[in-house]
């Protein structure tokens, strides 16, 4: 795994800071975050920090909502869901055309599932460390559902899914960055590995895209979902679909809505002509909240930039390693720093009494089966997970 030529040198500059001195170049935007001014926040991969930028966002929408009501969907309205297509696919690196819009990536793999054929193909492959949202879509449905478990609760092996993927895969269904220890998984030999099969790669990116830098097309998947709630700080409500046009044509969704209808407004329940790209995944009227929040959150990541952001949680997080190894903790994470993120695992034999007692004390964490869950973001300071650490282990 290799680090994107941006993250480099910053990374490389912050390390050489003395631990003491840890410096974050991405710390001006700490004030744009006001629960820092009450909170230590250490939690962005359940939630992102609620951003005065994307407060704002969402307040202008009210304005617009009081002052002209639905007269805002003709110009105002319509032009923020163009606007956001075409931002998510900046952050993917992908075509306005290759993204839709959901509410949850729940609801978008409901969709693909209604349109995947599995009648020869049944197979779908995930694995233990992906949020079970990717296997939950599939086990009600009349397909076979091959779980792969990971030998360290880090990663899954590449080999495993050699072993598991064959002639019968309709689709593998895994994680960029797993959220149960962090690890960024190699997707792109995960996708070749299910294309040489001849089965779809479907890749749930909400733990990646904001924190590392994503190029759909680089990493050659058909399907990428992520969304507002975690890295992209744009809240619940709001997520986004890409669909890589030359490998997903032949997937059209059964469960669908007006908003996958290509002539839309022509309000004809007797014709149904799905858009040509990605917005026939789509279904129902987003949510306009959801989606101005996340507008206000992607106004503060595209101005920090994401490689940037990227070396500043690196160094973070190692700097959180180090300090928890120092204090005899054994965290949770890959084995080198390119494949960990900004999720660290402590292991703990509370983590619940643990997060609580943290909460009391005005740090925010999270808790997952036998561990503390503690994710720095380039909002964050060293002396905030360090504090963090001295206030979990002075019990």
């Amino acid at each position: 795994m290799r680090c994107h030529p941006t993250v480099r040198p910053i990374f490389a500059r912050m390390l050489a800071t003395a631990p003491d001195r840890l410096v974050n170049p991405l710390a001006r935007w700490r004030t744009d975050f006001p629960i820092f001014e009450r909170r230590v926040y250490l939690n962005s991969c359940s939630l992102g920090a609620l951003s005065r930028q994307a407060r704002g966002r969402v307040a202008g929408y009210l304005d617009q909502w009081d002052d002209r009501g639905a007269a805002n969907w003709y110009d105002v309205w319509w032009a923020a869901l163009e606007e956001l297509r075409v931002r998510y696919g900046r952050v993917l690196n992908a075509q306005p055309g290759e993204i839709a819009l959901h509410a949850s990536v729940s609801g978008i793999l409901g969709v693909i599932g209604s349109g995947l054929d599995t009648r020869r193909r049944r197979r779908i492959v995930t694995t233990g460390l992906d949020f079970p949202t990717l296997p939950y879509q599939w086990l009600p449905r009349d397909v076979e559902v091959v779980i792969l478990e990971s030998p360290d609760g880090v990663s899954v092996p590449l080999e495993a899914f050699e072993r598991a993927v064959n002639a019968d895969t309709a689709l593998v269904a895994t994680s960029h960055v797993y959220f149960t220890s962090g690890a960024i998984q190699d997707v792109r030999a995960v996708g070749e590995l299910a294309h040489r099969a001849g089965a779809l790669c479907l890749i749930d990116g909400y733990q990646a895209a904001g924190q590392i830098p994503v190029d759909v097309h680089a990493l050659d998947v058909d399907f990428y979902v992520t969304g507002g709630l975690k890295w992209l700080l744009g809240g619940s409500g709001i997520t986004m679909l890409y669909a890589r046009t030359a490998t997903t044509a032949a997937v059209i969704p059964r469960a669908t809505g007006w908003f996958a209808h290509r002539e839309q407004f022509s309000f004809d329940p007797g014709h149904f002509a799905p858009h040509d790209d990605a917005r026939r995944f789509e279904t129902g009227t987003p949510a306009l909240l959801a989606v101005h929040a996340q507008l206000g959150g992607l106004d503060v990541v595209e101005a920090a930039g994401i490689p940037a952001i990227r070396a500043v949680t690196s160094a973070l997080t190692e700097d959180l390693i180090a300090a928890a190894q120092s204090r005899g903790l054994r965290p949770k994470v890959a084995a080198t720093p390119a494949e960990r993120s900004g999720i660290v695992m402590l292991p703990r034999t509370d983590p619940h009494a643990d997060v609580a007692r943290l909460a009391a004390a005005g740090f925010v964490v999270d808790s997952r089966p036998g561990h503390v869950r503690v994710s720095p973001y380039f909002y964050n300071v060293a002396d905030d997970h360090r504090a963090l650490l001295e206030e979990l282990l002075d019990a």
